[in-house]
């Protein structure tokens, strides 16, 4: 069973991850095609932390997977922006 410790650690991990990344897609609408290298390693972080939150969900109550799964959604929704951006 996960720990609301290392739930919290993740949810912290996934906001930072988030606020990265959206900075890094404001930046990328910006900029166009200057910023490949942190644009692209925004993306990455964004997928690493998807596939956190879905490896901690396994073993998570039903409270912990709601809260995984509401963070993963928004990640994976600036993922998809990120992705469909013409950078």
């Amino acid at each position: 069973m996960a720990t609301r410790q290392s739930v919290t650690e993740c949810l912290d991990n996934c906001s930072n991850t988030y606020d990265f990344a959206q900075s890094q897609y404001t930046e990328g609408r910006k900029q166009e095609h200057y910023n490949d290298t942190e644009y692209s390693k925004a993306q990455q972080m964004l997928e690493d932390a998807v596939n956190e939150c879905n490896a901690l969900s396994l073993s998570a109550n039903d409270q912990q997977k709601e809260q995984l799964y509401r963070m993963r959604i928004q990640l994976q929704q600036l993922q998809n922006e990120m992705i469909l951006l013409d950078h």
